[in-house]
């Protein structure tokens, strides 16, 4: 954008029922901080000038199912972080509230569902 300076934010914001508990969830998981938590927001961040993740507050919140199902809330996004050893950013990840899917479509990547239901993965760097 032609218009950003470098001491404008930017970030992702995602829909959660606790938005407060998602954003320590991932805080937690990446090794960030919790640069805002109020009524309805909370906002996790790598460094004061991003990015963020902004979770919002989302009245009758209905959680993604992976893999998607005919009819069901189907996953709109979801994040991918790269690591260096996977067995143990696994154990981490499920150690802070993560839930192992049970479909895994690669054998290189994990995919998880936060403690809101949405997926994200773990990606092993191969290079």
């Amino acid at each position: 954008m032609k218009s950003r300076t470098d001491a404008m934010w930017w970030g992702t914001a995602i829909e959660a029922p606790d938005p407060g508990g998602l954003a320590r969830f991932y805080a937690e998981l990446l090794g960030w901080h919790i640069g805002h938590e109020g009524p309805g927001t909370a906002i996790a961040a790598a460094s004061p000038l991003g990015p963020f993740f902004v979770f919002q507050q989302a009245e009758g919140y209905r959680a993604p199912v992976w893999p998607p199902v005919e009819g069901e809330q189907r996953p709109m996004m979801h994040f991918d972080f790269q690591v260096g050893d996977l067995d143990s950013a696994v154990a981490e990840a499920v150690a802070l509230g993560a839930m192992l899917a049970e479909e895994q479509p690669q054998e290189n990547v994990r995919v998880f569902l936060d403690p809101a239901g949405h997926p994200f993965c773990l990606c092993l760097d191969e290079g």
